[in-house]
């Protein structure tokens, strides 16, 4: 998620008209993924610490997309004097460290995306104040066919979907044992989960028995699912903001969420989604089961989920930071 929010920015970036220096990890395969864009000058550093520090001279200002960056521009910043601006995506605060206070202090800002963030980042870092600028969506690309085959492998069935890493905090035990409770009454449910990591084998075992469980792996058609469900799910125990949430929002599926990190504050419970407790999977079960049986609910929160995200638009992202860009300047 985060990776794909750093490109959207990047590529509207370059969209009006400003020329960036991207400074990643040797082979990354975000760098890879850049090769087309605009304006756009590539570096791959291998000890990214102080060969990185280097490659970023000349430049006006360095935005941060990851911690680890942020001693990067740290250091540019103490043996250069150029600025720099911090985004933080992640709900689990930052480690308190003498390191970690001065890389935020001699930051010229730093951007949340969420106000949970903010407050998180307030506390932790004793800044003053904090940007919020949401994430946004990614307006995933649809192929028709695509999305008719994913529906012919699940013929009659009411399909619910949930992407994310596979990790302990994106809760996806907790939708399995959702799943469990109602494959004996509702068969006709479905759940595909998309995504890959380090959980995978602790997940399938989980999961061991149950016909209403598939697992997809990673897939780069998203866009292509999000047409074919009928729901989706995003039962996270933290959550920065969950820019995942808009693009299935986007595509005016109806979202169940857990009210964890961010999520509250753009699903709105009862108006554009429904919101339970994290880590509760009676609760999934339970609203899972009102979505299914009501069709005009189900259908409105859709359609206003749809209405909602429509302004969290990468060239919104972009103007916003923009505006944190020019006022540093002015400063």
């Amino acid at each position: 998620g985060g990776e794909r929010q750093t490109e959207l920015l990047i590529r509207a970036l370059a969209a009006m008209g400003y020329s960036q220096r991207f400074i990643g990890r040797k082979g990354a395969p975000l760098s890879q993924r850049l090769s087309d864009c605009p304006k756009l000058d590539r570096v791959e550093v291998r000890f990214p610490y102080f060969h990185g520090m280097f490659s970023a001279r000349g430049v006006d200002l360095i935005q941060v997309h990851e911690p680890k960056g942020g001693i990067l521009a740290y250091l540019a910043h103490q043996f250069m004097g150029i600025p720099y601006v911090l985004t933080r995506r992640t709900f689990a605060p930052p480690k308190i460290s003498w390191k970690n206070r001065q890389i935020y202090q001699e930051a010229s800002a730093v951007v949340a995306v969420s106000a949970m963030i903010s407050q998180i980042l307030t506390e932790r870092t004793l800044r003053a104040k904090t940007e919020i600028c949401p994430d946004a969506l990614s307006s995933l690309p649809v192929e028709l066919e695509k999305v008719q085959e994913i529906r012919n492998r699940f013929p009659d069935r009411f399909l619910i979907g949930h992407a994310a890493a596979f990790v302990p905090n994106k809760g996806q035990l907790v939708l399995i044992e959702a799943m469990r409770s109602l494959a004996g009454t509702l068969p006709e449910l479905h759940l595909v989960l998309l995504g890959k990591g380090p959980d995978e084998a602790r997940l399938k075992e989980a999961a061991q028995g149950l016909c209403n469980v598939s697992f997809e792996g990673h897939v780069e058609n998203l866009g292509d699912y999000f047409t074919a469900l009928d729901l989706y799910i995003h039962p996270s125990l933290q959550e920065g903001l969950g820019s995942v949430i808009l693009d299935a929002m986007h595509a005016g599926l109806p979202v169940i969420a857990s009210r964890a990190g961010g999520i509250p504050e753009i699903v709105k419970d009862r108006q554009n989604g429904l919101l339970v407790e994290a880590g509760n999977p009676q609760a999934i079960a339970d609203a899972i089961l009102l979505l299914y049986e009501d069709e005009h609910l189900r259908g409105l929160i859709g359609k206003r989920a749809e209405k909602y995200t429509r302004d969290f638009t990468p060239e919104m992202m972009a103007r916003n930071y923009e505006e944190i860009y020019r006022s540093i300047h002015l400063d």
